[in-house]
């Protein structure tokens, strides 16, 4: 069995990395809406990787969109997240009101900060569904692709495992701390962001690269 694909997965997915986002992101959650974000997350994040595996290719083609294209929007995307945690906001607008919303309002704001952006872009973005692609693209067999389907759910679980320990290091660090680290993690998404967009600029017009 050929565990590269797993070890080069679990190295760009990073999901310890994403903690500091998870923390930021479900500020002001209930034990309960907490829990259910790190389930849908984390199955999402095998949604994801299952999808690219089977049908990444296929979508991209049937939607004329190439890799490149979704690295800039992604890009954009992840830009905007950064600008608004370089000043301890937010990455999402929340309503004033907050205090005022009833289980189902934080419930859908919970499972919308899930899938975007904890899973796409930060857990599965260009990279991780590129990488699945093109391991797909080397299966030769259906055993093979089965295997890459069961990564999924490694990533997945590892995701799952690493959220959950977001609360502990949240009590550790304290609001002072977790605003220190939201302004951080803001700077290193800005410029990642700036790295998806620039990757995807040079493909989509090769004259930038020179």
């Amino acid at each position: 069995m050929d565990f590269k694909p797993l070890i080069t997965l679990l190295a760009i997915v990073n999901p310890l990395a994403i903690v500091p986002f998870f923390i930021h992101y479900t500020q002001g959650f209930t034990r309960e809406h907490r829990r259910r974000t790190v389930v849908i997350s984390s199955f999402s994040c095998f949604v994801v990787i299952a999808t690219s595996a089977l049908a990444g290719l296929q979508i991209l083609n049937f939607f004329s969109i190439s890799l490149a294209s979704f690295q800039v929007g992604g890009g954009m995307l992840l830009l905007t997240s950064a600008l608004n945690m370089l000043n301890a906001q937010p990455a999402e607008i929340k309503p004033s009101t907050n205090e005022m919303e009833d289980g189902a309002a934080k419930a859908a704001r919970g499972a919308s900060i899930a899938v975007v952006p904890l899973t796409i872009p930060l857990l599965t973005g260009p990279a991780t569904m590129s990488t699945v692609v093109i391991y797909a693209e080397k299966a030769k067999t259906f055993w093979q692709l089965s295997t890459l389907v069961g990564y999924g759910v490694v990533i997945a679980l590892a995701t799952a495992f690493c959220f959950a320990l977001a609360q502990p290091i949240a009590r550790v660090l304290g609001k002072t701390g977790i605003d220190v680290m939201t302004r951080l993690m803001g700077l290193i998404l800005a410029a990642l962001a700036v790295e998806v967009m620039s990757d995807g600029l040079v493909k989509l017009f090769p004259a930038l690269g020179h």
